[in-house]
């Protein structure tokens, strides 16, 4: 059997957006259900990539679709917590992206859960791989970390 990894601190990020929660996140168990976990990783990304002039929901020609996903869980995090996503990619293929998330209760410096998701890129209409844009490139490697 392996040993459980550790959590990352926050100095482990490039990135970082803040995300409040919501009631419903709560579960019957009084924290948050471990599905909005992926909601956040995935709001954080996305949200930092429109933010970052790489992404158009509506009418780029390139959108990200995850393939892959995973996650570890340190520490509940509930409502009314603030969660703070540290973001960092992970590996940069030619049309593929590992993004790396940690996700940060209040201040706390060690996440309360990490997580990955890889986007691979595609063209809108045929939903095609295709090789990242400069613009996208240059801002993934602003962000990346040697693993």
């Amino acid at each position: 059997m392996s040993e459980r990894a550790s959590p990352s601190q926050r100095a482990s990020y490039k990135a970082f957006r803040t995300i409040g929660t919501r009631w419903m996140d709560n579960d019957i168990y009084g924290h948050m259900n471990n599905v909005v976990h992926y909601s956040l990783f995935d709001t954080a990304v996305n949200g930092w990539l429109i933010d970052a002039g790489v992404l158009d929901i509506h009418a780029g020609d390139q959108i990200g679709l995850v393939v892959e996903t995973g996650c570890r869980y340190f520490s509940e995090l509930a409502f009314p917590d603030t969660v703070t996503a540290g973001i960092r990619v992970a590996r940069l293929g030619s049309s593929s992206v590992r993004y790396d998330v940690g996700l940060f209760r209040n201040d706390e410096t060690h996440a309360a859960a990490e997580g990955f998701f890889v986007h691979v890129y595609v063209d809108r209409q045929t939903r095609r791989p295709k090789p990242l844009n400069d613009r996208l490139r240059d801002a993934l490697a602003a962000i990346f970390v040697e693993g």
